[in-house]
């Protein structure tokens, strides 16, 4: 009876081992598989974009110290960093400065204090802003609740704020494509009541929820009706009326 027990024990375990074994290589694959940067497409929007590109650590810097903005961008879920190199070139070509950080797996659920020091990277600059697309928003928006005194406001693209921004004063930019078929419609009409009163929201005709980056399609996105460069571009111009606002 004794032999059978240990032998029925033994056979529970190598299951849950298995068990374990089984969500640890699907939790492997997941955390390394994801939304690469389209390199050839990035290299040709660079050619009409050529700013000062500085490898910091975890981070990339875009353009150079002398501008009074900045901006410090957490990339979208499972999205290769580097796919954001264009909206952050045509940012810094307009003078405005940009740290794009670098997520470990691709994930800002696994750094959400990754803005952290980032500011030295342009020690000229003194009106910050945190910015992010899609999950890298909420984790932006997150960290500039906590860090109110280091940043002006918050820039949200196809993304929206858990975090109770309404009472922080903060100017707050929210920009989405009106063909976006990612982003959670219900959470980002009530998550609404979390940013300021005033706070400007602004659609892109045309976009989707990819274009504000150089990934290619995303699963479940609409069809876009302008390219990502247009997209890109567009947002730039956005983003740098809404900071230049009221001079």
């Amino acid at each position: 009876m004794a032999k059978h027990s240990s032998k029925k024990k033994r056979v529970i375990w190598l299951v849950v081992l298995s068990v374990l074994l089984a969500l640890l290589v699907l939790s492997l694959v997941y955390l390394n598989t994801g939304y690469r940067a389209d390199k050839k497409s990035i290299d040709d929007f660079s050619k009409d974009y050529n700013v000062t590109e500085t490898k910091l650590d975890g981070a990339i810097a875009y353009g150079n110290a002398d501008s009074e903005y900045g901006v410090i961008f957490y990339p979208g879920g499972k999205v290769d960093h580097y796919a954001y190199s264009p909206l952050m070139r045509a940012l810094a070509k307009k003078g405005v400065p940009c740290v794009l950080v670098e997520m470990p797996f691709d994930l800002a659920f696994f750094a959400p204090n990754a803005a952290d020091g980032k500011q030295s990277a342009f020690p000229g600059v003194s009106r910050w802003y945190m910015a992010g697309h899609s999950l890298g928003g909420v984790f932006a928006a997150s960290y500039l609740k906590a860090h109110l005194s280091e940043y002006d406001g918050l820039i949200l693209l196809a993304s929206y704020s858990t975090s109770n921004l309404s009472s922080s004063g903060k100017k707050v930019l929210s920009v989405y494509g009106s063909k976006d078929g990612v982003m959670n419609r219900n959470n980002y009409t009530s998550n609404k009541s979390n940013l300021p009163a005033g706070f400007i929201e602004t659609a892109i005709d045309g976009g989707c929820h990819a274009g504000f980056a150089m990934y290619g399609r995303q699963n479940g996105d609409g069809t876009p009706e302008i390219s990502s460069a247009e997209q890109i571009v567009a947002t730039a111009d956005i983003i740098y009326d809404f900071l230049t606002a009221n001079e």
